[in-house]
């Protein structure tokens, strides 16, 4: 059935409104749309399986872990792990009901948890720096002897390339040039990196 919806560019969704299924007419945007969702869903640390899973749960409204795994093609085994593991994210919840049920919560409720989540991370791992620092150093070190070499460094993703431009222009002097494509500049444009670079003007030389 669901291959079959697929193919007359159909999608099943529940109307909580009216507490129904409805089957709606996907329009030519609607792959470009879940797309952006999926692919910004990964970067919170969500695993492909898991955001199918995610978001047509969000999509359908309360479904038994067989019938998600029937409707978006997955083993049921791995569906279930995949559902517990969406749980202990604190964006999927059992229904304790016979039988068992499960519901996701909202797009917007979904992303503040994982934002929290990110931000609990990250605290974690600034307090262990120090820590983390000191053992190293604590640690016997080999004698290197340091050269000046001309390093060059490969970048891979938006994120690695902001975390470099900003280190970058913090240690500039004098002058900072850019060479990048139109997507990266505007890239570089919407993000605090035009503010870094803006208190920097007067300072340096910016090309």
């Amino acid at each position: 059935m669901s291959l079959l919806m697929e193919k007359q560019g159909l999608a099943e969704v529940y109307d909580q409104q009216t507490e129904a299924w409805k089957l709606v007419r996907k329009d030519q945007t609607y792959d470009k749309k879940l797309s952006t969702v999926e692919e910004t869903l990964s970067r919170f640390g969500l695993l492909k399986n898991e955001i199918r899973v995610y978001l047509h749960l969000a999509r359908t409204g309360e479904m038994k872990a067989g019938e998600i795994a029937e409707a978006i093609s997955l083993h049921r085994t791995e569906t279930y792990r995949i559902l517990r593991d969406l749980e202990k994210k604190g964006i999927v919840f059992s229904i304790f009901e016979k039988p068992l049920k499960f519901t996701a919560v909202q797009l917007d409720k979904a992303i503040d948890l994982l934002v929290d989540a990110e931000k609990i991370k990250i605290k974690l791992l600034e307090q262990e720096k120090t820590s983390l620092v000191e053992l190293w150093q604590s640690m016997p070190q080999p004698k290197v002897e340091t050269t000046k070499k001309e390093l060059f460094q490969m970048l891979e993703g938006d994120q690695q390339v902001l975390i470099k431009a900003n280190e970058l222009l913090e240690k500039t002097e004098k002058k900072f040039q850019i060479f990048a494509s139109a997507d990266y500049l505007s890239e570089l444009y919407y993000n605090d990196f035009s503010d870094q670079m803006k208190s920097q003007v007067d300072k340096i030389e910016v090309t």
